[in-house]
């Protein structure tokens, strides 16, 4: 009998620390949210690289009990990592490493079409203090339409860290989204005689051109808005490890090994704040109808420019690489492509939307530190 009783307290005990005693309803719809996310990344192809770990994050931030918080270990130093500047700055080193800015360079002028699609940020931050949200939190929300996860994130944690779970899985699920969301668009802005326009071959660029760049961006940007100097400079500290042709090793590390082992950090950590009390509400909603505004925004804003530099210089500029302003790097090119080639088979605009592409990078960023600048 003494034996059974104390079997029967052990296992009252074992019952009591479970994470079934606190388990509750939005839990289960949550982990129900992470299956579906885990759906769309796996089955679907929506940015699997990036959702698969926020779903599974989401997941796990939805067992009670856990001690994730409150007990040394990896979810906490992945928490650290995200709350201190780390993982931000380290994906945009990797993202340095990856990106040709020959094309940008080749045509300055696609620097204006990178800027023009940051108007959903703005438009999407008026939205946002409409429905009742403070001016931090409408600037994180306004940064979706950037397009650019790490950027979101990074200003998300400065400004409104409790949105940064809806923030973030509504900027990687528009980014993914983006040959869906897009070309409505632009054909609605365009017409079939624009959308049908050749442009002119870029110029080769220089080594030097492509060296000094980076340089001379880093130090301007970094001058003009110091708070986002970490990005600004690992993003062109990544380039100049492309560019320079003596640091290959460094170059391949960063855009290989360490932005995949930082990506699954950063991803890991940013489902991991989608728990039942912070995702389950009206402004989850809400944020995630303003975030799809200011994508439609934003890719709006780049082709109306694109319109007026067609009309400037004389139908040489297709509009439709306006759309690639969006800093979803290579993804937005690509639609721009596929856009411009079915309205004409000889249609070749992947290289000048990189153009915009790139500059919309940089576009985000300096946008995002205009406005940790002011509102910090």
């Amino acid at each position: 009998m003494e034996i059974l009783n104390a079997f029967s307290v052990a296992l009252q005990a074992v019952w009591a620390d479970s994470g079934f005693t606190g388990f509750t309803g939005g839990n289960a719809i949550m982990i129900l949210v992470g299956l579906v996310l885990l759906y769309l990344a796996f089955a679907k192809g929506f940015e699997p690289l990036l959702l698969s770990p926020i779903a599974f994050g989401c997941i796990l931030a939805n067992f009670p009990k856990t001690g994730f918080f409150e007990d040394p270990g990896v979810m906490m130093a992945i928490s650290y990592g995200i709350n201190n500047e780390i993982f931000p700055p380290l994906i945009f080193l990797g993202v340095g490493a990856m990106t040709d800015f020959g094309p940008l360079i080749a045509n300055p002028s696609t620097l204006l079409l990178g800027a023009a699609a940051q108007i959903g940020v703005f438009v999407s931050l008026a939205g946002a203090m409409l429905l009742g949200f403070n001016v931090q939190e409408a600037a994180s929300i306004g940064i979706i339409g950037g397009a650019d996860g790490p950027t979101a994130i990074y200003l998300t944690i400065k400004l409104a860290p409790h949105l940064l779970g809806a923030i973030a899985v509504a900027a990687y699920s528009y980014m993914s989204l983006v040959p869906l969301i897009q070309p409505p668009v632009m054909k609605l802005l365009t017409t079939q005689k624009e959308r049908e326009i050749v442009m002119d071959q870029l110029r080769p660029v220089s080594k030097f051109e492509k060296l000094a760049f980076p340089i001379v961006t880093t130090i301007i940007i970094s001058l003009l808005l110091p708070p986002i100097a970490s990005l600004m400079g690992m993003l062109m500290l990544g380039n100049l490890f492309r560019e320079s042709g003596v640091t290959d090793r460094l170059s391949d590390t960063a855009q290989n090994s360490l932005i995949n082992i930082v990506t699954i950090f950063l991803a890991t950590g940013t489902g991991l704040t989608m728990s039942a009390e912070n995702f389950l509400n009206l402004r989850t909603l809400e944020i995630i109808v303003l975030g799809l505004i200011a994508f439609i925004g934003g890719t709006a804003g780049g082709v109306l420019l694109g319109k007026v530099q067609c009309y400037l210089s004389g139908g040489k500029v297709n509009p439709l690489i306006g759309s690639a302003g969006v800093s979803a790097v290579p993804m937005a090119a690509r639609v721009s492509q596929i856009v411009g080639q079915k309205a004409n088979p000889g249609n070749f605009l992947l290289m000048h939307a990189m153009g915009p592409n790139v500059a919309g990078v940089i576009g985000t960023a300096v946008a995002a530190g205009t406005m940790l600048a002011m509102l910090k």
